[in-house]
């Protein structure tokens, strides 16, 4: 009796083996493997989703360019937040972000700029000055220094409502020269103004050691604007003759210019044949006049073929 019994036991465990999957054991050392499951891969790509869409509506919302995705501290930041375990982070608030966390990107700027200055005392540096007009036309005057390890922004001065004489512009270098130390400055470079260079001399005598040097870049402006935009007077007489028609050239380039761009429906004609925008001329640079010229000349043809279209025609 026990023997057919025995039998029968293990016939029905033998059938019940049959439904039981057998688990592999792990090797040693060997983790185990998490998130590979079709309801984990299909959780994961939904939440990658979800997040796609949130940052997609935070550049929508705010304006953003989207160009800004290719910022490297941006990447670098959602990388740390998705490789680090923050739940329950709240992200800094308006306050934080304008003082505290400020102030310390700050120190952390300083620390990296540290190593440009310390080359200030072996191989001196040039102070530069720069000014320009912002949007709500307040004159900026800036200051940067330059040596061997790049330039280094210093200050700007806000100069709207001060009378700028030589005594002011050099009061203004004086400063910054104390500021990084006078044994370090070389030279200090501005533009060729007869202000600039008395203000240069002034500085020279305090510091004779420290060179006034013209800027290269308002020097070819000048020569620019004695070939693109002569004047006739008797010491400017041979450059006039010789330069003149470059002058009327240009007034017949911006004459059409000012023809089609100051017109919404010119222009959409314009734009449907030629894939090349006509640029503007800066007030303060002549070199933006050759500019101008080269457009023009390459988009010669289109303009040609613009203005014997039937839209064109049909416009006038």
């Amino acid at each position: 009796m026990n023997t057919e019994s025995e039998k029968s036991t293990d016939s029905a465990a033998a059938l019940l083996w049959k439904y039981v999957t057998k688990l592999e054991k792990a090797a040693v050392g060997e983790k185990k493997r998490v998130g590979n499951s079709p309801l984990e891969k299909a959780f994961n790509n939904q939440c990658q989703e979800q997040l796609d869409s949130l940052i997609a509506r935070t550049f929508y919302s705010a304006g953003l360019p989207f160009h800004f995705a290719k910022n490297p501290y941006w990447i670098e930041m959602i990388k740390f937040a998705a490789n680090n375990n923050l739940v329950g982070y709240v992200p800094p608030g308006y306050n934080k972000l304008r003082t505290t966390l400020l102030h310390k990107e700050r120190v952390h700027i300083e620390k990296l700029l540290k190593s440009i200055k310390d080359t200030w005392k072996e191989r001196g540096l040039s102070i530069v000055n720069d000014g320009w007009t912002d949007a709500q036309k307040r004159l900026l005057i800036n200051f940067m220094a330059t040596s061997e390890k790049g330039p280094l922004f210093i200050k700007s001065i806000d100069g709207t409502k001060e009378y700028k004489d030589k005594h002011f512009i050099s009061d203004l270098f004086l400063k910054v020269i104390g500021e990084v130390g006078h044994t370090h400055v070389v030279q200090i470079i501005i533009n060729n103004a007869s202000v600039m260079k008395a203000a240069g001399f002034i500085v020279e005598v305090e510091y004779p050691h420290i060179f006034w040097t013209p800027c290269v870049v308002h020097t070819f402006n000048l020569a620019l604007r004695n070939i693109c935009a002569p004047k006739n007077s008797l010491q400017n007489e041979v450059p006039y003759n010789e330069c003149n028609w470059i002058a009327q050239v240009s007034d017949e380039a911006t004459l059409i210019h000012i023809f089609i761009t100051n017109h919404s429906m010119r222009l959409a004609i314009f734009n449907s044949f030629s894939p090349l925008k006509l640029l503007a001329v800066a007030e303060t640079r002549f070199a933006s006049i050759i500019i101008m010229l080269k457009r023009l000349f390459q988009v010669k043809q289109h303009l040609q073929n613009m203005v014997i279209s039937e839209e064109w025609m049909s416009y006038r």
